[in-house]
């Protein structure tokens, strides 16, 4: 399934599950590291006003994330949280 949405894209309250991560070297290690791999499912549980950092729960810790890292992270929306 292909998607153009990213995990940027969410809105405050919004569930996704994390489809791939367009990004190579430390900063995949990084993001690897907080849990974000395939499957995950994610919610964004709050925005700066301008929407950046964003701060996202993923796998129970709420980690923020700069809108330049979570651009490169390809979700498919959910409309509710994932068991």
């Amino acid at each position: 399934m292909k998607t153009d949405r990213t995990l940027a894209s969410l809105e405050t309250g919004d569930f996704a599950q994390v489809q791939t991560l367009h990004v190579s070297g430390a900063v995949r290690r990084r993001l690897q590291d907080i849990g974000l791999t395939e499957n995950t499912p994610v919610q964004c549980v709050q925005k700066s006003i301008s929407g950046d950092p964003a701060a996202y729960l993923i796998r129970g810790a709420v980690i923020a994330l700069r809108k330049q890292d979570a651009e490169k992270i390809a979700i498919i929306p959910q409309k509710k949280p994932l068991s």
